[in-house]
Parts: C-alpha cells; sequence; structure tokens
C-alpha cells in the first residue's frame, strides 16, 4: 500500500463528491463511502494493472485529499483477485489518474468568479459548493459505458456493467470492503460472451480495448487536442456517436471547458434557469454562447445544472435512457 497526497487548488469538497456519486447510476455498487472514505476500484491507466484506493480528506485549511492506494496485476484468478505489486511502480501515473477522477487535476481557484457575472452560476455554486465533476476511472471505461447503454435504460446498463466487473474483474479488499474493478483492456479485450449484450456490442467493446491498448484513448492526448479535433477523432471509434464522444472527453478524460452540443437534458436545464423560451431554448448556438461565459469550467457548470436537474426530477429520472 502507498500513501497519495494531493492538495486541491481551489475549493473541493469529498463529501459533495461522494453525494454525487449516490446518484451516479454508472458508479453502480462498484464506490462504496461510510461518509468519511470513499472506496475506488478502478483498472490503471497502463491498461493491465487495477488500483484500489481508500480515499479520505483533511480536516483544515488545505483540505488535502489522501489515499491509500493499492496496485494489483496480472489476470484475476479464479477467485478474482490479483497479485498485489510489491512496490507501487509509476506513483505519479496512478495520483495523476486519481486527481483526474475527482477533478483534482484542474486548478480549480477562478471558479467561484463566475458567480460574479452569471446570478444562475452563482446559485449553483451556492447549492453545490466544492463539487467538481466526479469522472470514470478512464476514457476507455466512459467509452465501454457507452456502447453497453446505448438505447437501453441506465439502470439496465448499470446492472451489465456490474456484471462484467463481478465475472472478469479485479476483486480489490479496500479499508474492509470488497471491490470488483472493471475489467482491463486486456481482458475485456478477450470476451467472447456478454449475458444481457447482442454480439454487435461485445464486438465493439473488444474493439475499443484495443483502441485504448493502442492508445487511442489517451487521457493526455484527448486533452491536447482542439475539443472538435478530440470529438472527430473519438467518434472514428466503433459505437462512438456524438453524445457518446462528448462523454468519453468530458467524464472520461476529464476535461474541463466543453459544452456538451447534444445532451438535451442539459439544455432544457440551461433553458429553464435562464428563462429562455422559444426559438432560444432550442438552439443549441445560443446555449453555446451562453456557455462561453463559463470558461475555463464549462463543463464544471454543465455538470451543476444536470446535478439540479436530476435531483429536482427523483431517483425514478435516473432510470432513464442513457440518452
Amino acid at each position: 500500500m502507498t500513501a497519495i497526497a494531493i492538495a486541491p487548488r481551489g475549493p473541493f469538497s469529498l463529501a459533495a463528491s461522494m453525494r454525487f456519486l449516490e446518484g451516479f447510476t454508472p458508479a453502480g455498487d462498484r464506490d462504496a463511502s461510510d461518509g468519511r472514505v470513499l472506496r475506488l476500484a478502478f483498472p490503471a491507466d497502463d491498461g493491465h494493472s487495477t488500483v484500489g484506493a481508500e480515499v479520505r480528506q483533511a480536516q483544515g485549511s488545505d483540505g488535502t485529499v489522501q489515499a491509500d492506494v493499492t496496485v494489483l496485476t496480472g489476470d484475476p484468478g479464479k477467485d478474482g483477485t490479483g497479485a498485489a505489486s510489491a512496490e507501487l511502480d509509476g506513483v505519479s501515473t496512478v495520483r495523476a489518474q486519481l486527481a483526474r477522477i475527482l477533478s483534482l487535476d484542474v486548478d480549480g481557484s477562478g471558479f467561484p468568479r463566475l458567480a460574479e457575472g452569471d446570478p444562475v452560476v452563482a446559485e449553483l455554486i451556492a447549492a453545490y459548493p466544492g463539487l467538481r465533476p466526479v469522472c470514470f476511472y478512464s476514457p476507455y471505461e466512459a467509452a465501454a459505458w457507452a456502447v453497453i447503454g446505448h438505447r437501453i435504460r441506465m439502470v439496465q446498463a448499470a446492472a451489465i456493467k456490474t456484471r462484467i466487473a463481478q465475472h472478469h474483474g479485479q476483486l480489490v479488499a479496500i479499508a474492509g470492503e470488497s471491490l470488483h474493478a472493471f475489467p482491463t483492456p486486456l481482458v475485456l479485450r478477450g470476451l467472447s460472451r456478454v449475458p444481457g449484450l447482442p454480439e454487435t456490442k461485445v464486438e465493439r467493446l473488444r474493439a475499443l480495448a484495443d483502441a485504448a491498448l493502442a492508445g487511442d484513448l489517451d487521457t493526455a492526448r484527448l486533452r491536447a487536442m482542439p475539443v472538435g479535433d478530440a470529438l472527430a477523432h473519438l467518434r472514428t471509434l466503433p459505437g462512438i456517436g456524438p453524445f457518446s464522444a462528448e462523454l468519453i472527453l468530458i467524464r472520461g478524460a476529464g476535461h474541463p471547458d466543453v459544452f456538451p452540443h447534444h445532451e438535451r437534458r442539459l439544455h432544457a436545464s440551461m433553458a429553464e434557469a435562464y428563462g429562455l423560451s422559444d426559438p432560444d431554448a432550442s438552439d443549441v448556438r445560443r446555449l453555446a454562447a451562453i456557455s462561453d461565459h463559463w470558461a475555463p469550467y464549462r463543463s464544471w457548470v454543465a455538470l451543476l445544472l444536470r446535478t439540479r436537474r436530476e435531483e429536482q426530477a427523483g431517483p425514478a429520472a435516473r432510470g432513464r435512457s442513457v440518452r
């Protein structure tokens, strides 16, 4: 086990992140918290290791996030477990991935200033203090979720994803709990059948695993590209359309400054919040122009708008289609 510390730049609340995860359907039952400790199990960015992390936030002015991490290598055995690394190679790589998952890789010190010129943003920041986007563990896992959930209800997709993790992912013991991580690309590429998924989706999952291993879902590469180029690149992957490409870039790669042009529920929430009526309410270019004032945190404000909308809609809304 290795200790990692991350000092947030700007407001951040791990407690708010944990509350968010309680309603984040793709997380399923893989993440567990007791109100103080967040337990995570996920495929490492290296494509073949699995990470278990026990995450806390220190009390006090700096609010440092502390994590005890364990890395398992190799394919899971019959009991779902793997061999623990004697030493954690690439501590900085795992630290960077954990920071990205919690959006701690972004300097958020300027985020509160958005409230100064926008009453809508001011209200959201006040309602969700310290909440930053909690991302998928990687663009690879976000892409897999997009394929699994295409045209089915989110709760159904989450159940299938959880079964894949339980049958093919590493079992990781974290702070008294056991969690199954989603399988690494090396494991996923070898699956020939997934109960509940048609053959076409299984083929796409295998292709996405190959793409991840080839570097086509590399976070640094995606975030270094101009947004339009990154989205175009993602749309070349099997089963990834415009909506899914935005999901992967924003919630997989953790890009902080992308306005989702294909997220209709967000657009409806924006129209309501800003008092827009048709034709402005359905004009994506008009909505995108409003979001320009959220830069460089467009993804963050969009997340707060969606969070409020989901809370207002109630638990039933979380069972809807991924689209």
